[in-house]
């Protein structure tokens, strides 16, 4: 089962949904929970032999500021789109909430 919250750190890039979890979003919460630094946040959705789709690019957020991705659609089954999401910064750690 495809996990809907996530408390990521670090600068790397992580798979929030997997192809085939047959999950229908329709809104993305993202929260920098760091105590002073900004971070530089890109979320995409990827399918293989498509390429890389980007909801928010080089989104800049500010210590303790949250932004809700509001409206998302795109297909989750197996064989399709797996949604990403890539943190820049300085000891970057931000929440994700996908619902």
């Amino acid at each position: 089962m495809a996990t809907l919250h996530h408390n990521i750190s670090g600068a790397l890039t992580k798979q929030l949904l997997a192809p085939g979890d047959n999950i229908s979003p329709s809104k993305i919460s993202l929260a920098n929970t760091h105590a002073s630094n900004v971070v530089a946040i890109d979320l995409y959705i990827e399918k293989k032999l498509t390429g890389k789709f980007y909801l928010v690019k080089g989104l800049s957020l500010p210590s303790g500021a949250a932004y809700v991705y509001s409206g998302v659609s795109f297909d989750n089954k197996a064989d399709q789109f797996g949604l990403y999401v890539k943190l820049t910064g300085t000891d970057p750690t931000v929440d994700v909430i996908i619902s």
